[in-house]
């Protein structure tokens, strides 16, 4: 989400030594001295392994701090917060900015929220001297680094991949998250396209002048963020259509209840 944003203006992390990417899901690390760079060659996905195995993300000191910053910005939008303290409680506070509210009303809530985050003069410097630079791409693949490095409290392990711009080349500002945390917990399809998807999309490009597409895979909860690729027209984005979670407690309840698979299935919150 759009917290990475701000770290990107602390340090340019596209020149620092760093690693080849493709487009297909992480596999392996090794390193790399090349500096990265777009072209119109794939390269390949790097992301740490032990034995084979996915290793899972610790939250440490300054994820504490990053998510304790972000909760209070959404109680303050919400004006309510949960007794519940760390994630647990972010969730609780979640599902209230939806509350009470149309789809749009939240996206434009939690859309406040991620502006809240930074001074209005960084977001106005960064579209109006940064976005700029080779056609966005500097800007797009600042801010991958940034989410990939920032963002790891949200939404669990992730790391930077490339993606496909719409002039056919290949760039390092792809974001690949492994098992989004911020849509397991919430349990919700609802709430991953109207608290964060969409309003994160409109976001960075309303704000930072940075166009983005999130695809996020509902079946085995990752997701894919394409920095420098427009979103596509609602109509056109098959994450509106996809039917609820397997996990969601509302779906569950309406089951209980008897009701038709048809109203069982369309998530109400879409």
């Amino acid at each position: 989400m759009g917290l990475g944003a701000a770290n990107s203006l602390l340090s340019l992390p596209c020149c620092s030594p760093s690693l080849q990417f493709s487009s297909h899901r992480p596999l392996h690390y090794f390193p790399n001295p090349t500096p990265t760079r777009c072209s119109s060659n794939k390269v390949k996905v790097k992301v740490l392994k032990v034995d084979g195995e996915r290793i899972e993300y610790k939250p440490g000191l300054l994820d504490n701090i990053f998510l304790n910053f972000f909760r209070n910005k959404m109680v303050q939008e919400v004006g309510w917060d949960s007794e519940k303290a760390g994630y647990d409680g972010l969730i609780e506070v979640a599902h209230h900015l939806m509350k009470g509210k149309s789809n749009q009303e939240t996206q434009l809530s939690a859309v406040r929220v991620l502006k809240s985050l930074f001074p209005a003069w960084l977001l106005v410097l960064f579209k109006m001297l940064v976005a700029p630079i080779a056609d966005g791409k500097v800007a797009s693949m600042m801010n991958a680094r940034a989410t990939a490095f920032s963002c790891k409290w949200l939404m669990g392990p992730c790391s930077v991949n490339s993606v496909v711009l719409p002039d056919g080349k290949s760039c390092s500002s792809g974001v690949f998250v492994e098992k989004c945390k911020y849509l397991e917990e919430s349990k919700c399809i609802g709430i991953c396209i109207n608290t964060c998807k969409i309003p994160t999309q409109t976001f960075f490009r309303d704000y930072m002048g940075v166009e983005l597409y999130m695809e996020p895979n509902f079946e085995d909860y990752s997701c894919q963020f394409n920095f420098g690729v427009p979103a596509v027209s609602p109509t056109d984005d098959k994450a509106l259509k996809e039917p609820c979670l397997e996990i969601c407690t509302n779906a569950n309840r309406r089951r209980e209840l008897g009701r038709r698979e048809s109203d069982i299935i369309q998530c109400p919150q879409l």
